[in-house]
This record gives C-alpha cells, structure tokens and sequence, in this order.
C-alpha cells in the first residue's frame, strides 16, 4: 500500500469527525479561555502580593499628601471660593474664622490628606487592578477595568457638579436666609470644610446611579422595560432622596438637586438596554454554535 493511499480518510466516519492519523483537534475558545493562568498563587503568596500593594498604595498616598501641602494655599483658595462670592452678595465680610490656634495647622494636614487621597487614586485603583487581575479571565479583567473608568469618570462629574453648580445655589440661599434678622453669619473654615465635602461627596456618590443600574442589569434584577414601566416610583424615590440630601428647603435647589438624578436614570436605562442586548448576542452566538 502507498503513502497516498494510507492517507486517505476512511469512508465509514463522518465528514466532520477527527481522523486516525494522529492529528491534534484545535482547542475551542472556550477550552482557551479555561486554560487561562489565573489563581496558581498559594495563599501565603496572595498575602505577600496583598503587602506589597498596599505597602505601594500608601506610598503613593504619602507622596500624594506632600505635594498637597505644597499646593494647599492655592487649593484652599479654591475650596472657600464659593462662601466667599456668596458673602460678597450680601455685602458681607468675605472672611472665614476659626476657634481654636492648632484649627490652621489641624485643617492644612486634613486638606493635604484629602488631596493625596485624591492625587494617589489612579495608582491605588491600579494597585487594586494588579492584585485582581491574575485571578480573572480575558473577559472578566475588561468588565472590571471598564467598571473602575467609568465609576471614577462618574465620581468626578459628580463632584463637578457639586462644586460649580450645587453648592453655589445653596450657599446663596443659606446666606441670603436672614438678610431680614439683625444676624450676621460667622462661618468656621471647620464648618464650612464638612460642609463641602458632604455635598461634594454625596453628588459623586449619587452620580453612580448608572453603575449600580449597571450591576443589577447584569444580573438580572432589572430590565429596561422594568426600569421605564416604574418610573413613576423612581421619581417618588429621587424626589424624597433630593428633599432629605439637599440642604436647604427651597424648592428650587431641590429642583437642581433632582435634575441629574433624573437624567443619569435614564442614563441607567440605555446602560442597562445594552446590557441586555449584549446577553442576547451571546445567548444566539452560543445557540448557533450548538
């Protein structure tokens, strides 16, 4: 018999199936995917890479904190902003006060806390991403990474907001308060610092509306067609949400207060109309492959 011949696939097996002749199947996507290295590390290994970044992520922190205090005088400035343009309207002595002598240096080493915090988080969300990403396939490692963008992305918004459009309405609406009482108003930089940062940090976390929209999609709990067929209960929900955070009484804040909330959910709606669609896809890719 010849080498030719020998090669010839028998007539017995199916078109498709392997022959006998030695030749290696093709892992599928799927059996590649499982194959991936990831979680191989002992546990004692886990926690010398967990000390290792969080060793990096204070460093950073520190570093961070120190190139806070050299720019805490121009942060400041940008800080007590706002209360004093809303002095000014009134016609009032821009100046804010403290009550105790270690209040300057108490508030300089908490503002450059806060700015290293905020100039060391590229490298603790990237520290975070290190110690996670071994243990997480392809697909897995793009959600998170995706996830950690756009939660961040959302934060700042948030904060922006905050900062140039909330706050300014509510201070002048706090200050101009008693322009009718024989009062004149003695703000803190103490007070007026946990002011701000409650404000700022409560519209950054509001701003997550989307992901949290996001996370439910995916698992399920909530569809667009639930999301916009309750709407009406969203509303109720945003309305007593904006009433209890805002903090002044004026409706018109409150209107301000309310209007993002409304518009990142319906933000949440697209976000979570393209979750679905994706599930859809992948659900029709994987039944055609069957």
């Amino acid at each position: 018999m010849t080498k030719a011949e020998t090669s010839q696939p028998d007539p017995s097996l199916p078109p498709n199936a392997p022959s006998n002749t030695g030749g290696a199947v093709a892992p599928s996507p799927a059996n590649q995917e499982e194959d991936e290295p990831g979680g191989r590390m002992s546990f004692f290994d886990h926690l010398v890479e967990l000390r290792k970044r969080i060793i990096t992520s204070i460093a950073a922190i520190g570093v961070g904190m120190l190139v806070g205090f050299i720019i805490s005088d121009k942060t400041i400035n940008f800080i007590v902003n706002p209360i004093l343009v809303a002095l000014r309207k009134q016609h009032l002595e821009d100046r804010l006060y403290y009550a105790s002598p270690a209040t300057p240096i108490s508030f300089y080493i908490s503002l450059s806390l806060y700015i290293g915090i905020v100039i060391a988080m590229p490298v603790v969300l990237y520290q975070i991403w290190l110690f996670v990403a071994p243990g997480l396939y392809r697909h897995e490692r793009r959600a998170v990474l995706s996830f950690v963008i756009s939660s961040m992305f959302l934060f700042l918004c948030g904060i922006a907001f905050g900062y140039y459009v909330m706050l300014p309405q509510v201070l002048n609406f706090l200050i101009s308060f008693g322009e009718h009482l024989p009062l004149k108003p003695l703000v803190t930089i103490d007070e007026y610092f946990s002011f701000v940062l409650i404000v700022l940090v409560g519209l950054g976390v509001i701003f997550e509306l989307p992901v949290v929209i996001f996370i439910l999609s995916v698992f399920g709990i909530v569809t667009p067609k639930f999301l916009m067929r309750n709407f009406r209960y969203a509303m109720l929900i945003i309305t007593i949400v904006a009433a209890i955070v805002t903090p002044t009484p004026d409706a018109t804040t409150m209107l301000i207060f309310m209007a993002p909330m409304v518009a990142l959910y319906f933000v949440g709606v697209l976000v979570s109309y393209m979750v679905l669609r994706n599930k859809r896809a992948k659900a029709l890719a994987a039944g055609a492959a069957h």
